[in-house]
């Protein structure tokens, strides 16, 4: 999922530098969410993780 808003970084870096504003915000707006999205999802991993780890310890 990083993989792809780095994609679309580069998109709205390459559209922005060759004068394509709207492709430009449209493609920062998906890297936006999909960063947010990865860090939300790792997140909720981690704390899974630990919880059953945690209850794992307490057997």
């Amino acid at each position: 999922m990083l993989k792809l808003a780095l994609f679309f970084l580069i998109v709205s870096l390459v559209a922005g530098l060759f004068g394509f504003s709207g492709i430009s915000a449209v493609s920062a707006g998906m890297a936006k969410i999909l960063f947010f999205v990865a860090i939300l999802a790792f997140v909720i991993v981690v704390l899974i993780v630990l919880l059953s780890a945690r209850s794992l310890f307490n057997q």
